[in-house]
């Protein structure tokens, strides 16, 4: 599994040559060296481990633990930690850790055995033979990839969480030994060098706190916080951890003077009731104190209060009884019981103006709430007899775990290393928003996201095909950010096959994020595939020869392609000439370089490439129709349009195909051609293929020359907006004092409605000159 640098051998040769793997040695105290000062003073011994184990679990298999123990114990040998301890410390205080967690025995033997596989010797198969294949997978889940072929360590890093991910889908123990591993990690975080420390609690606050906490691990979350928080910014948690010593110790005999007239006032109405005052931890405090932009005076929740009950009715029934007797802070309530967290979180929020004027915030639970709360999946994964495995347990009780493994499923499909820890670390790091369906169906978000999130949550089907949004009954922009109890109605329409690339920057799901990205490559490696399509048979319609998807078929070895679409990609994408494609086919074809004929030197320049265009686009006779149609950036070829001047129907255009890109569309006429007369086979025949039922805009450029004077600039975006125009951009430079020269980038729909807005253009008093630009 993941490993730092204070984990890892100081030698390698230190690692044992030879291991005995007794079946059940007896229990024997390990000889360590006289521990240094601030050390701990022993390594817990068998027997501490078995006591330990056998306080919640009296059926313990002790022959498993002292086999795992002896196992360990000699696989590390003398190795050491970069803080001088004997290596086997560590998995002997993880596997305290999951004690505390009152874990079962395989998880147990797997934080003892979490190193070997990684850090010594020993083999899957080993562990396997001796332990079973159950322990040997939870430890092979937990090794680190050893050789990956990747450049960035984000690459690397990704990779391996990928893989720790992964089998904790298959065995939610494996997640949790990792986040005992993490914890003890960073509790000696100080032996470690600066720059691996650093790296180290950045990637816990990224990734391990935030998991812990979606997995319900609420205490684990917060030391894992902050112990990266000291490390990350040491000035400020020594500050904030003074002064809240400092106001716990002011504070103490409030506390408890709020702790009594809370457990009096619920015990004379019948509910028995356990009231402890907690101060909030440093990191908490310093995330608020950031995000509300305040400072350290201004914060009034320091102190939390939790009401413990027995039954869930009793948490109502005090949550009344509060309210009766002290005032509510407005829109500070929050009911977690009706409507749990995804990490299986229940419990009533409220915040009063309690005995002495103080702000009393309140989280109101029953007992088992709050061991979820605070254990969250491990509480589901208890030593439970005869119930079955902690995992069988948490497949039918926790609602974290099966967002987890959805989450995982959904990751995996991620196209490299970094876009699935970017989307891990979306799915993870967030605060939640509740919405519903028309139906009902509660669909849980992130904070700030927006319906296109929704839609994505529901299904990736109805992501793709979103064309607008209905919030609480108003028709609403899909950008909205939505609100706690939104009703959503997503609108879908099948005309719509792939969402817009640029919803991409908008969503702030990892789903949604990663949906986006796999449709659009999916539409454009389709666009290439369709261009590709389109220049390869109309060569072979000009070439007089017969295509067929069967004799490709035939000659795909002689590509070196796996499939028909794969060949047709690479031609769209100009990774390939279709004249390849053709030779393949036909051995004996020879391109006809009629139409590939070179400017003679005698004729370059300008009316060279004009005759060079002519040569290149002479059509067979009867074939008319074989120039390549565009349509526009909408439709199913990778098209875009001269990114100076663009073109328009009506233009007699011409296509450039640019490796990679697609085709660039340039009118005729445009100056920039220049720069491909040395490169005809990157020419391409195309026309325009439009549908008047359903017309759309195409980008042209046009340079205003204006009287400088008020109101001019908005005489000329009137006379485009009466024209149904679509100004796209405005650049202004200032040419004499009394004139000033607009570029106008335009959206419209054809050569006759931009020489309509043009002749209106010049019409006007205030403009002098109004022409279209063609680089």
């Amino acid at each position: 599994m993941a490993r730092t640098q204070a984990d890892l051998p100081r030698q390698q040769n230190q690692r044992p040559s030879q291991r005995v793997v007794e079946p059940a040695p007896p229990i024997v105290p390990a000889e360590v060296e006289e521990p240094k000062k601030g050390r701990r003073p022993r390594i817990m011994r068998q027997y501490d481990l078995i006591d330990k184990v056998k306080q919640y679990n009296p059926n313990t298999n002790e022959d498993l633990l002292n086999r795992a123990y002896v196992y360990a114990m000699k696989a590390h040998g003398s190795q050491t930690r970069a803080s001088g301890d004997p290596y086997f410390s560590h998995p002997l205080e993880v596997a305290a850790i999951l004690t505390d967690l009152k874990l079962d025995d395989a998880t147990i033997v797997a934080a003892l055995l979490h190193d070997t596989i990684e850090d010594t010797e020993a083999t899957r198969a080993e562990i396997d033979q001796v332990f079973g294949p159950e322990i040997g997978a939870l430890v092979d889940g937990l090794t680190k990839l050893k050789r990956l072929d990747l450049v960035t360590r984000e690459a690397k890093q990704a990779e391996n969480l990928r893989k720790l991910l992964l089998a904790t889908a298959a065995d939610v123990r494996v997640l949790l030994v990792k986040l005992a591993d993490r914890l003890h990690n960073m509790r000696t975080l100080e032996f470690m060098p600066p720059e691996a420390r650093r790296r180290t609690a950045e990637e816990t606050l990224d990734i391990y706190a935030p998991l812990a906490g979606r997995m319900g691990m609420h205490e684990m979350r917060e030391e894992l916080e902050n112990l990266a928080f000291r490390e990350l910014n040491p000035e400020a948690y020594r500050v904030i951890s003074e002064r809240l010593a400092a106001l716990e110790a002011r504070n103490r005999t409030v506390v408890a003077e709020i702790e009594q007239q809370l457990t009096r006032k619920l015990n004379e109405r019948g509910i028995t009731a356990a009231v402890k005052g907690r101060h909030k931890r440093p990191y908490s405090t310093w995330r608020k104190m950031e995000r509300k932009s305040i400072g350290f005076e201004q914060l009034s929740d320091l102190v939390g209060y939790r009401v413990m009950v027995t039954k869930p009715e009793d948490c109502y029934q005090a949550l009344g009884i509060v309210h009766m007797t002290w005032p509510m802070v407005p829109t500070r309530f929050k009911d977690y019981i009706s409507t749990p967290k995804q990490n299986d979180y229940r419990s009533l929020h409220t915040t009063v103006i309690g005995p002495r004027n103080q702000r009393v915030e309140l989280q109101i639970r029953t007992r088992a709430m709050n061991e979820i709360a605070e254990y969250g999946i491990a509480a589901h994964a208890l030593y439970k007899d005869g119930r079955g495995s902690p995992s069988e347990m948490l497949t039918r009780e926790s609602n974290a775990y099966a967002w987890l493994r959805r989450t995982i499923e959904m990751l995996s499909d991620g196209s490299n290393p970094e876009e699935f820890l970017e989307h891990t670390k979306l799915e993870l790091f967030h605060d939640q928003v509740f919405c519903f369906t028309p139906k009902g169906k509660l669909i849980a978000l992130p904070r700030k996201a927006t319906a296109i999130d929704f839609a994505y949550a529901v299904h990736t089907d109805v992501g793709n095909s979103a064309v607008g949004a209905k919030i609480n009954g108003k028709v609403a922009p899909l950008m909205s950010e939505l609100a706690n109890g939104d009703e959503v109605d997503i609108l879908v329409s099948k005309a719509q096959v792939a969402p817009p690339a640029a919803w991409e920057s908008v969503v702030v799901t990892g789903k949604a994020r990663a949906a986006i990205r796999r449709a659009t490559r999916v539409a454009v490696r389709q666009q290439y595939l369709g261009l590709g399509r389109g220049i390869v048979e109309r060569l072979f319609r000009r070439a007089k020869r017969e295509y067929s998807d069967e004799k490709l078929q035939g000659a795909l070895p002689r590509l070196a392609r796996a499939s028909i679409d794969e060949v047709m990609a690479a031609v769209g994408r100009s990774e390939m000439k279709a004249s390849d494609v053709a030779r393949a086919m036909y051995p004996d074809y020879k391109e006809d370089r009629a139409a590939r004929t070179p400017v003679p030197k005698a004729e370059s320049g300008w009316f060279g490439l004009r005759k060079a265009k002519s040569l290149i686009f002479k059509v067979p006779e009867g074939e008319a129709d074989g120039a390549i149609p565009i349509r526009g950036v909408s439709g199913d070829l990778p098209v875009r349009f001269a990114p100076a001047g663009g073109a328009v129907p009506g233009d007699r255009i011409v296509g450039i195909m640019t490796p990679g890109e697609g085709i660039t569309i340039y009118p005729i006429q445009s100056q920039a051609l220049k720069e491909f007369e040395d490169t005809p086979e990157r020419w391409l025949d195309v026309r325009w293929d439009v549908e008047e039922k359903s017309p759309q805009r195409f980008p042209a450029q046009i340079k205003v020359h204006s009287v400088n004077e008020p109101g001019s600039l908005a005489q000329v975006a009137q006379v485009i907006a009466e024209n149904d125009g679509n100004i796209d951009n405005i650049r202004m430079t200032r040419q004499a004092p009394d004139f000033s020269e607009l570029l106008i980038d335009l959206e419209v729909y054809d050569l006759k409605h931009l020489s309509a807005i043009l002749a209106q253009l010049k019409a006007k008093e205030v403009v002098a000159i109004a022409e279209r630009v063609n680089a």
